[in-house]
């Protein structure tokens, strides 16, 4: 029986390794049509989002229509004129002192994989299933997450990919 659970044990670790690593390569492939080059910022009219409370600003289309503000101001969404499926938001929060914080969270840390223009690293994910693509980039300075993602239905998320990093790049932190 304990050679069985082994076995079965075992052959679940492959399983999950093949759906992670062809999981992977499928966002590769994503990623690798999302590179093309077309992008030009210069041809898009931008406006700037810019939050008192939290001191961040980040740059988006000026024809995206915004989403009703939370009361508590701490961010806001943009959707697409030409499909409201398409969205950028961004917020921040106040992170919880260290010794609130519990061990599981700490686990989850990644260390940083961008950073912005103005010189502030973060963690980039990028994530896509069957059903929505999303790009979320967290800075964290001080007490305070600042979070900013773009988010498309799957089989646009190439469409959107470089529009989305371009305003992760131009992101600010106001009160450095």
């Amino acid at each position: 029986m304990a050679t069985a659970n082994k076995t079965c044990s075992l052959g679940r670790r492959i399983y999950r390794f093949t759906v992670s690593v062809s999981g992977v390569i499928a966002l590769l492939i994503i990623l690798w049509g999302c590179t093309a080059n077309d992008f030009n910022a210069g041809a898009i009219a931008w406006k700037t989002y810019s939050n008192s409370r939290y001191g961040f600003e980040f740059p988006y289309p000026s024809n995206w229509t915004s989403l009703a503000a939370p009361a508590n101001d701490d961010g806001i969404a943009f959707i697409s004129p030409q499909n409201n499926s398409v969205e950028i938001r961004g917020w921040a929060s106040q992170q919880l002192p260290n010794s609130i914080v519990t061990v599981q969270e700490s686990v989850k840390k990644i260390k940083s994989n961008f950073q912005t223009s103005q010189g502030v690293s973060g963690v980039m994910v990028v994530e896509v299933d069957q059903q929505v693509g999303s790009m979320t980039l967290t800075l964290t300075q001080s007490q305070v997450k600042y979070s900013l993602q773009g988010r498309s239905k799957s089989q646009e998320f190439q469409d959107y990919y470089r529009l989305f990093y371009y305003i992760a790049q131009q992101y600010r932190i106001t009160k450095l």
